[in-house]
């Protein structure tokens, strides 16, 4: 068995703290060792259900036995239905399953492009994105994000996408050009920071589309499905896309993901353009209904949302005490960040060190991801943790202040 310092026959590409679990229970994570972790990441916002939700383990153990892949050739009766059950509670009138988040914004790519092809523009294939994103890691979606760190060394930049700063809308207007084809939006930055589009922002973006004839996107791979109280987060805005990608807790932890589309955006998706081997599997559609079943039910995102507010009040209090390391609190929902004032590699050490497992994001923000089914009590133990964290680094800073006027002395 390899370890963090023998020669591994994996990709050198993680950063991999020295940790490995053997099992979950709700919102908690044992390793091999035994020892207990309160999960505040989710793997990255994608167990919404938290570990070994029992719904979704009796739903996998049942589909395992029956069926698990039979390819799109044929009929996927779970599919339908999955489909059908989120356009009843979407803007969308069609939907296209995928294994992934990259995979479904790569959909929404193409249904965009091909919708202006169809209506005798393929000149207009251009998509309007803003500074900070980040929509996956396919040579497209790194072009999407515009960030260089992803795209270093991958060669040329895949054309079609235009560069906005954040919030900008001044910029969007003046970036529509006759090429353009799209704005696309996270509502929510996640990787970004947890940087939230304001409302009048969305309106502002589903304007300057119906005045242009574009088509609004929305990558909702994070902040959908629930994370911030709402189904969806452009529920928040009153603005509805044409186009948007959904992923990561749509499956509870299995793969999968989905494009979504109005009628008119996907019209032109004809049989034969776009397709795939694994999306829409019986597997996963099994469990994709299965956390629909939870989600969906009565007072579930109710308690999301009133969750959220126990939350973010918490941290704000810790944002009081420890003004010399925490700047602000950010987010809707359970998508929240706690902006920082020392390195987030530091902080999440430190978290990691009270057993509080976190999610670096840009602009210096630790992400805060806890499952949707997080217990009053254990966001007030993460709280603690957290408070326990500050407590010692701001102990060792002080040590070392003392330890250095000694030396000068």
């Amino acid at each position: 068995m390899t370890g963090p310092g023998s020669t591994s026959p994996l990709y050198a590409t993680f950063s991999r703290a020295d940790v490995a679990f053997e099992r979950g229970e709700g919102a908690w994570l044992i390793d091999s060792r035994g020892e207990r972790w309160l999960d505040f990441g989710s793997g990255i916002a994608v167990n919404a259900l938290g570990h070994a939700h029992p719904h979704l383990v009796a739903t996998l153990k049942a589909q395992a036995e029956k069926v698990w892949h039979v390819s799109n050739a044929f009929r996927i009766p779970d599919q339908e239905r999955l489909a059908e059950r989120l356009v009843a509670n979407s803007f969308a009138d069609r939907c296209f399953f995928t294994n992934s988040g990259a995979e479904a914004l790569e959909c929404a790519f193409k249904t965009v492009r091909r919708y202006h092809w169809a209506n005798g523009h393929p000149e207009r294939f251009r998509i309007i994105t803003m500074e900070g994103a980040f929509h996956g890691r396919t040579l497209a979606t790194i072009a999407a994000g515009g960030q260089e760190k992803y795209l270093e060394g991958f060669g040329p930049k895949v054309d079609g996408f235009d560069q906005v700063p954040f919030n900008d809308m001044a910029a969007v207007k003046a970036a529509v050009t006759a090429e353009t084809a799209g704005i696309l939006v996270e509502p929510i930055q996640g990787e970004g920071g947890v940087r939230v589009i304001p409302p009048e922002s969305l309106r502002a973006l589903r304007q300057i589309c119906d005045e242009h004839g574009l088509l609004l996107i929305f990558d909702e791979v994070q902040c959908g499905y629930g994370r911030t109280g709402r189904f969806f987060a452009y529920e928040w805005s009153g603005v509805t896309p044409d186009v948007m990608a959904v992923a990561k807790g749509i499956g509870g932890g299995f793969p999968l993901g989905a494009c979504l589309a109005t009628e008119a955006a996907a019209a032109a998706m004809k049989a034969g353009v776009h397709g795939t081997t694994y999306g829409g599997n019986p597997l996963a559609m099994a469990v994709g209904n299965a956390v629909l079943d939870v989600v969906l039910a009565d007072g579930f995102l109710e308690r999301v949302r009133a969750a959220s507010l126990r939350f973010k009040q918490s941290l704000a209090g810790i944002v009081d005490r420890h003004p010399d390391l925490f700047e602000e609190v950010r987010g809707e929902g359970l998508l929240i960040g706690l902006k920082c004032k020392r390195p987030v590699a530091e902080m999440n050490a430190a978290f990691r060190g009270q057993h509080l497992l976190t999610i670096a994001a840009g602009d210096g923000v630790v992400r805060l991801l806890p499952p949707l089914i997080v217990t009053d009590e254990e966001i007030l133990e993460a709280v603690k943790r957290i408070d326990d964290a500050a407590v010692a680094l701001s102990a060792s800073s002080s040590a070392a202040l003392k330890a250095a006027a000694a030396r000068s002395a």
